[in-house]
């Protein structure tokens, strides 16, 4: 039985990388699922420790926060005035709601449309648009580095099954 769960930690874990590429499934929080559903099957001489689960729980937080605050960044660096960085952060929330395209279509056009509020041209508004794609890309890649890492910091803390 001890196999079945560590094959299912495995697949969990593999789920949770592609996740935090294809935002469609929440990538750290199925690695943190699978890390704690470990912890609970294999008990604590067989699995990580509380301390572990709190260190992947922060990390997990904090995929989240870089996923949010990236597309804000980024249009901030390319000039965005701080209604079309706002924009980025609202078009993000709604775009969660309309799966892989509106995480990456949302800040983009919530910037563009905050930079129209502020009374920008149309090159400044496309500029945060742009910045704003380019900042949740790097929010992608900032997810998918915590990811491996949740994933390392796991092994590391799991008593070998051998």
């Amino acid at each position: 039985m001890e196999l079945f769960w560590w094959l299912l930690t495995i697949v969990l874990f593999a789920v949770g990388v592609i996740g935090t590429i294809a935002p469609v499934l929440p990538g750290t929080t199925i690695i943190l699922a699978a890390a704690i559903l470990h912890r609970l099957m294999l008990g604590a001489d067989k699995s990580i420790g509380w301390k572990t689960i709190i260190v992947l729980s922060l990390l997990t937080l904090f995929s989240y926060v870089f996923d949010l605050l990236g597309s804000y960044f980024g249009a901030k660096y390319f000039g965005a005035t701080k209604w079309g960085a706002f924009g980025a952060i609202i078009g993000a929330l709604i775009g969660l709601f309309f799966g892989m395209i509106g995480l990456f279509v949302g800040p983009v056009i919530g910037a563009v449309a905050g930079e129209f509020i502020a009374g920008k041209r149309m090159i400044d508004a496309g500029r945060a648009g742009w910045g704003s794609l380019l900042g949740n890309i790097g929010g992608m890649l900032a997810k998918l580095i915590i990811a491996l890492a949740m994933i390392a910091i796991f092994l590391v803390n799991v008593p070998s099954p051998f």
